[in-house]
């Protein structure tokens, strides 16, 4: 890292009165900690007065020369603001009191005290700061650690995280998560790589065991959304499996911190991709009791609408929809507005209200394209196809808008999708009497479908279909109902 970066604001102002602070306590003079540190003995006065940030690793090698772990920045800092408190927020650089009146004195010895213990801790990185608990002011620091942190690559990333404590935070942990809920929207893969980098960061913070398990089962659904997003419906489970676990055996007092209606919710996207329909409306019936009243709860009723049109309810999934419409207008949230209209477009073809979908269409695409997201615009093709299908337009056109779609998914390595596509086309290839190319197609969804651990009655019918496909026996019925046992459609989600 170099020189440039920048703390977060409120540690920023206090770095130079805790660094005095840690080197008063332990009587060190700036030239003897300047020179253990191998830097220039003007760099520690200008530091500690404030006129020049340090870099972190010039604060690792300044706390090195002082013989400190990292971890004593923190008990700097504690001594900082409770020094501040007590003189009406006045404490600065090298005038930090630990002479005289007031409480200085008897802090001085607790810097020592809380030191040695720091000192002689056989694992600093899971040692929780001994002054107080985590809570919701830690989250006023994330956004500057993350804007320090993505400029680099996923592997320096985790690099800067395992040497510097300081983004060893529960709160950037929590943040990653929600840019990974943002990424699936775009690039599961990237989505991936955001949820490893909050599980690395949960099995680091500061705290204890009880604590971490918390953190650690909370990150673990969010690797498990972006690995249903990217079609990995089998890690999905395992990293459920692991966020179950861990969530109940953490701390209960912590866990306070977090919104459980959003693990709730994720599981239930995974139910539902997996045909476990009623588990998945049970979580969400969980999930709306928990957000009621929170703007959580128009997400969670788009979610609730897709499982009920699955469960073949789409006067219910419409219902659902209408009672999220004022929740997305109020929200200024684009996205859920987006899912609101995207989904109720779903539904009018269900319906088969082909002519007031083609309508409104184009207020659908105006949304996806202010978001900008390209995977938002594969599955947007994807619904349009469908409404041109109903519409009865020619099989070449909907034929190309289909094989877009479908190396839109190949592309992005979301393999489920791309052969539910393929599928579709099989239909439409059957229905226009193309039995010819549909075995070419039977031959590469195969093995994926096979691979996403579906249902025992599905990978029957699924071979039906294939030997029948071989033998350009295949019927369009055949086709449409392996469709419907398979579909989970082009439907968007709030990630």
């Amino acid at each position: 890292m170099d020189d440039t970066l920048r703390m977060p604001p409120h540690d920023e102002e206090e770095l130079g009165p805790a660094l005095a602070a840690l080197r008063n306590a332990l009587e060190l003079d700036q030239a003897t900690v300047a020179r253990e540190a191998g830097l220039p003995a003007s760099s520690i006065s200008e530091y500690e007065r404030g006129r020049t940030v340090p870099s972190p690793r010039s604060v690792a090698r300044i706390l090195s020369g002082m013989g400190l772990p990292d971890g004593g920045l923190d008990v700097g800092f504690h001594f900082v603001r409770t020094v501040r408190a007590s003189q009406g927020g006045k404490c600065s650089g090298s005038g930090v009191p630990l002479q005289g009146g007031g409480p200085a004195p008897v802090l001085a010895t607790s810097i020592l005290e809380i030191l040695a213990t720091c000192a002689n801790s056989a694992s600093l990185g899971h040692r929780e700061a001994p002054f107080r608990r985590p809570g919701p002011e830690d989250r006023l620091h994330a956004p500057a650690l993350w804007s320090r942190l993505q400029r680099y690559s996923p592997k320096e990333c985790r690099a800067i995280v395992q040497e510097n404590p300081e983004f060893r935070s529960w709160a950037l942990c929590e943040l990653l998560c929600e840019k990974s809920v943002k990424a699936a929207a775009d690039s599961p893969a990237r989505a991936e790589q955001l949820a490893e980098l909050a599980l690395l960061i949960a099995s680091l913070v500061f705290g204890d065991d009880e604590w971490r398990s918390s953190l650690q089962g909370y990150s673990y659904a969010f690797l498990g959304n972006a690995c249903r997003v990217g079609g990995n419906l089998r890690r999905a489970e395992e990293a459920f499996d692991h966020s179950d676990r861990l969530w109940q055996a953490g701390d209960n007092g912590a866990r306070e911190l977090f919104d459980e209606a959003r693990l709730l919710d994720l599981k239930a996207s995974l139910r539902r991709e997996q045909r476990r329909l009623p588990e998945a409306l049970d979580l969400l019936n969980q999930a709306l009791r928990l957000s009621e009243g929170t703007a959580l709860a128009g997400h969670v009723l788009v979610n609730k609408s897709k499982t009920l049109e699955e469960l073949n309810d789409p006067e219910g999934a419409v219902a659902a929809l209408r009672e999220a419409a004022p929740l997305a207008e109020v929200s200024a949230d684009t996205r859920l507005l987006l899912c609101v209209h995207f989904n109720l477009l779903v539904l009018l073809g269900m319906l088969g209200r082909h002519a007031e979908a083609d309508l409104l269409a184009p207020r659908v695409r105006s949304l996806t394209e202010l978001l900008g997201n390209a995977l938002d615009l594969v599955r947007l093709r994807w619904l349009e196809a469908r409404i041109s299908a109903g519409l009865g337009r020619g099989y070449e056109e909907v034929a190309e808008a289909l094989r877009e779609v479908k190396e839109g998914f190949t592309a992005r390595g979301i393999a489920y999708d791309a052969a539910l596509v393929s599928l579709e086309l099989a239909v439409l290839s059957l229905e226009s009497g193309r039995t010819g190319e549909v075995r070419q197609l039977a031959r590469e969804m195969a093995p994926i479908f096979q691979a996403q651990g579906v249902q025992r009655e599905t990978l029957a019918a699924l071979r039906v279909f294939c030997e029948a496909a071989e033998r350009e026996a295949a019927t369009p019925e055949m086709a449409r109902k392996l469709l419907e046992l398979l579909e989970r459609g082009p439907a968007f989600s709030w990630r």
